[in-house]
């Protein structure tokens, strides 16, 4: 990237009042020392079509993931500068952009491949809508609705027949969102897996599962007790009549996060999990 004046992508939410103060702020940096080739700050340029080098982002995880879903298999790194609230996508802080960026745009920043998944709803054998996910898909009942009744197949052979609240099937990077806080385990986000995680399941037989990552998921809405829905990554929703199937299987590209190396992973999950003491180095 540093042989010549990289080309980015500028990408926010205007309507945020951080997320804007921060573009106005840097963007006037930014132009000084890349081509910024097209702005994105109300959710309606077609990412998947946009020829870069880089996109930087200004807003929370839940824009990574929306962003991730936009640029449908187009593998433009993207630097995630949080202007949210948690930040495991959106790890670079305000303060420390500018010399980030810096040596981004010089290329001494490696990037890291994030699995995703791609979401196929049929129903008699027809698809009537597909999804990407970066994080998980969770089919689960309404606020009103009675246990949903659903039967788990994976690799295309049955495993069993599901009765509770839902399942979330998540991603590595998905692994400590919805899924985490049902029970599921926490996954390395550069492996690539399946993990199926059941939520308030009838019976106590009923466990978390990580998959290898080409097996595909199905799932079959068996009996409805009232309304069903399916989430992608929290911001996508479809209504799931009885009969409809779900099949969750590795996309075919992944999304492509830069990795700034100024927070280690194992740092950030302790400091987001809350997760007491802190590691002093003992003299040799």
């Amino acid at each position: 990237m540093a042989a010549s004046r990289p080309r980015i992508v500028l990408v926010g939410d205007a309507r945020k009042e951080r997320s804007a103060g921060a573009i106005s702020h840097h963007e006037p940096w930014l132009r000084r020392r890349c081509d910024i080739v097209a702005r994105d700050l109300d959710g309606t340029l077609d990412l998947s079509r946009v020829r870069a080098d880089l996109v930087v982002l200004f807003g929370g995880d839940g824009s990574i993931l929306s962003v991730a879903r936009r640029l449908d298999g187009n593998c433009l790194p993207v630097l995630g500068v949080n202007t949210g609230r948690f930040g495991f996508l959106a790890e670079v802080t305000l303060e420390e952009f500018r010399d980030v960026a810096a040596r981004v745009f010089a290329g001494r920043i490696r990037t890291s491949d994030r699995m995703m998944f791609d979401v196929a709803v049929s129903r008699a054998g027809r698809t009537e809508r597909r999804f990407l996910a970066l994080n998980d898909a969770v089919i689960a009942r309404g606020s009103v609705s009675r246990m949903a009744h659903m039967r788990l197949h994976v690799g295309g052979e049955p495993l069993s027949l599901f009765s509770g609240d839902g399942l979330i099937v998540a991603t590595p990077s998905g692994s400590t969102a919805h899924s985490l806080s049902a029970g599921g385990p926490i996954v390395h986000p550069e492996l690539e897996a399946v993990i199926v995680t059941p939520i308030c399941p009838h019976t106590l037989s009923s466990r978390p599962l990580v998959l290898p990552a080409d097996r595909r998921v199905r799932i079959d809405l068996e009996r409805q007790n009232g309304e069903v829905v399916l989430t992608v990554d929290g911001q996508e929703m479809q209504p799931l009549l009885e009969g409809h199937s779900v099949a969750v299987g590795r996309a075919k590209k992944p999304f492509r996060l830069v990795d700034t190396g100024t927070r280690p992973y194992y740092d950030a999950l302790r400091s987001k999990m809350g997760w007491g003491g802190a590691f002093v180095s003992e003299p040799r």
